[in-house]
């Protein structure tokens, strides 16, 4: 095994080189009690916090306090129609076109009206599939939709998970499930980057395959925007949804966003939850009794976009526009096989990995397991905690770290594979 000041070392050289080093300093760190910085990894949870976003939601505090209801259209960012700020980087976040993105609400919200358009059983195709260990959040919704329907879980649900003995989810095997009951399949939903195992799905097969199955297909974007680059408009994927405050840094309880393709642009017969945002905004104001719904993902909006929660998601997104989301990806390959190695050096075969090894199967996040029974093993992740690394445990035994290219240096991917092994080491 290398020394850890080894390790260390190469990281700071690293660090050294990095063209995207300075932005750490654009972002407040967590301290512990007594003022020490803490190595925050858990990015793939709650971003941290940009520097500019206070600024941002005091400004429109004091528009509020000055303005009064003239806020929406005499504040220094007019309310009224607020949102449209987002839309242009948010696109170029997802590989989509700026119709076809909108920023509102929240993941499960937008989940849930994606699928009252989206999921319309008929005709014996009445199935959705999806991964297992999907996220809690999701299956919820989407065990209430089959519930609307009044579907059973049991005959209506296709859940693919990985081979015995693997902790990843096989293209193939997903594919082949898809072939095999394409008649049956309503709606193909899946992550863009799986939560517990942090594996980024190979997505343009996947969802080529549902398509000439006669499915349609969504995606959970939370875990994989402002981490992969994803092509929603190429793929032909037909909705995406995803929340604002795990990469995107937007602060606990952003507003999310929407993807719909273009082709469901004038899809005005598809069933739809509608509310006064998604109107003809010509006619917004003139209260007429009919729904008449906006061309593109604009039609689904329900309600003026929270400006208190959103403001933030600004300071977040002029940072993405200066970084670019290419150099990002590429110190985030580099940054998560630098952690990846040193915790291999530090712990040989005291760790599992639940995340794949090859670069483009994973995002920022690596989720492992030690070796060790459970109750060790959280006794390890606790003196991690205490030792000043801040990541995450999901029971029963799995550690989530993300080093994030944003907020994190190569010398805080070092520290804490050095503070794991000895976190391991003094519990054991």
């Amino acid at each position: 095994m290398l020394p850890a000041t080894t390790a260390l070392n190469e990281a700071r050289a690293l660090d050294a080189q990095d063209p995207l080093a300075a932005f750490a300093a654009e972002f407040h760190h967590p301290v512990d009690a007594a003022g020490r910085r803490l190595v925050y990894l858990c990015g793939h949870s709650l971003g941290l916090q940009p520097k500019s976003a206070g600024p941002l939601v005091r400004s429109e505090l004091e528009d509020w306090a000055n303005l009064g209801v003239r806020g929406h259209h005499a504040a220094a960012r007019p309310w009224i129609d607020y949102h449209e700020q987002f839309t242009a980087t948010l696109a170029s976040l997802i590989g989509a076109g700026t119709a076809e993105v909108v920023a509102m609400n929240s993941l499960t919200v937008n989940l849930h009206l994606m699928m009252v358009s989206f999921f319309t059983p008929v005709d014996g195709r009445d199935c959705i599939l999806i991964e297992k260990s999907a996220f809690p959040s999701d299956r919820y919704a989407i065990l209430s939709q089959l519930g609307w329907h009044g579907l059973e879980p049991a005959l209506h649900l296709i859940e693919v998970e990985p081979r015995p003995g693997e902790s990843h989810l096989r293209s193939e095997d997903l594919i082949a499930t898809i072939e095999r009951r394409g008649a049956d399949i309503a709606l193909v939903l899946l992550p863009g980057v799986q939560y517990l195992t942090g594996q980024a799905l190979d997505l343009a097969p996947i969802v080529a395959c549902a398509r000439r199955a006669g499915a349609c297909v969504g995606l959970d974007l939370a875990h994989a925007i402002g981490n992969t680059m994803p092509r929603l408009h190429d793929w032909n994927v037909d909705f995406a949804v995803w929340c604002s405050y795990k990469y995107l840094n937007a602060g606990p309880g952003a507003i999310g966003g929407c993807f719909v393709h273009e082709r469901h642009r004038a899809a005005f017969r598809r069933p739809r939850f509608a509310g006064w945002w998604g109107n003809d905004k010509a006619a917004r104001f003139s209260m007429e009794p009919d729904f008449k719904p906006l061309r593109g993902a604009e039609g689904w909006q329900l309600s003026n976009p929270p400006i208190l929660s959103s403001a933030p998601l600004l300071a977040s997104l002029e940072q993405f526009a200066r970084a670019e989301l290419s150099r990002l990806r590429a110190k985030s390959l580099r940054l998560t096989a630098l952690l990846q190695a040193a915790l291999e050096n530090s712990l040989g075969a005291d760790v599992e990995f639940l995340t794949p090894r090859q670069p483009e199967a994973r995002g920022c996040q690596l989720s492992l397991r030690l070796r060790r029974p459970p109750p060790i093993a959280r006794r390890c992740f606790d003196a991690l905690t205490q030792a000043g690394i801040v990541a995450d445990w999901r029971e029963p035994d799995v550690l989530r770290m993300a080093p994030t290219p944003l907020y994190n240096s190569y010398e805080d991917a070092a520290r804490a594979a050095a503070a794991l092994a000895v976190a391991v080491r003094e519990t054991s």
